[in-house]
């Protein structure tokens, strides 16, 4: 649970999808996704590489989303950043034979599909945004990512009528960690001020670091238990660790 004290409604809250209302990493099996797909397409392998060629792919998604910049890059076009990540591992374990791009594309375009179908909404996520609107509350969803991607999710789970703005970084231009997206979600929400404004989110950069330093409040949603500790750079406003507790906070 978070820090006990008293805290006072905001006017808005800007809330994060992917990790907060929807599990995508935090809750998913990706790797029997990826066990899946990569035994799919390469079949010539045994059990036994296709668990050491997931554990390559994983160590190479870790570098490859650990710099700014790439993921930037790569979540405009995931299935491009995949097949790289895909060539690598496979390149790294010498699988010579499996060493064909397009052998890689087919991997990365079936693990989206299944990791699409992997996805799932949180208990009570729903029934926690519909209470922050019943308080009066303004609500704007912020994610990263492609149209056609994060439109999929919102539309698959019906998000659309619980939000006032729905902000998604490809058709905007901007994305979190711009201050800049924060800024014109609260502009679109009829003008609130940073200082009247949550961000919720699982992000510590997207949804703590970034916004607090322009004022809105930072709730971090802490998959981790015990709870992680929080940066001594920018601790968080509140740190919960499901999108439900916020109920307890607004309450």
């Amino acid at each position: 649970m978070g820090v006990v004290e008293m805290v006072s409604r905001p006017e808005a809250i800007l809330l994060d999808m992917d990790d907060t209302i929807i599990a995508f990493e935090h809750g998913v099996d990706v790797d029997a996704c990826w066990i899946q797909v990569c035994g799919k397409h390469l079949k010539t392998i045994d059990s036994g590489a296709v668990q050491e060629l997931v554990h390559a792919i994983k160590a190479q998604a870790k570098w490859y989303w650990s710099d700014a910049e790439r993921h930037r890059d790569g979540r405009m076009d995931l299935t491009a950043a995949r097949t790289r990540i895909i060539d690598a591992a496979l390149h790294d374990l010498s699988f010579s034979s499996s060493r064909d791009s397009s052998v890689s594309r087919a991997i990365a375009q079936d693990y989206g599909q299944v990791r699409n179908e992997a996805i799932y909404l949180y208990n009570d996520a729903i029934e926690t945004i519909r209470h922050i609107r019943s308080l009066g509350i303004k609500l704007a969803l912020l994610t990263n990512g492609t149209s056609a991607e994060q439109r999929y999710k919102i539309e698959r789970f019906n998000l659309a009528p619980l939000f006032d703005q729905i902000l998604i970084e490809q058709e905007v231009g901007i994305g979190k960690p711009d201050p800049r997206v924060y800024l014109h979600a609260l502009e679109l929400l009829g003008g609130v001020e940073p200082e009247f404004a949550w961000m919720v989110g699982d992000n510590y950069e997207w949804e703590i670091t970034a916004p607090q330093r322009l004022g809105i409040r930072g709730v971090w949603i802490n998959h981790k238990r015990p709870l992680l500790d929080p940066s001594p750079d920018a601790a968080p406003y509140q740190s919960i660790t499901t999108l439900s507790e916020l109920r307890n906070l607004l309450d």
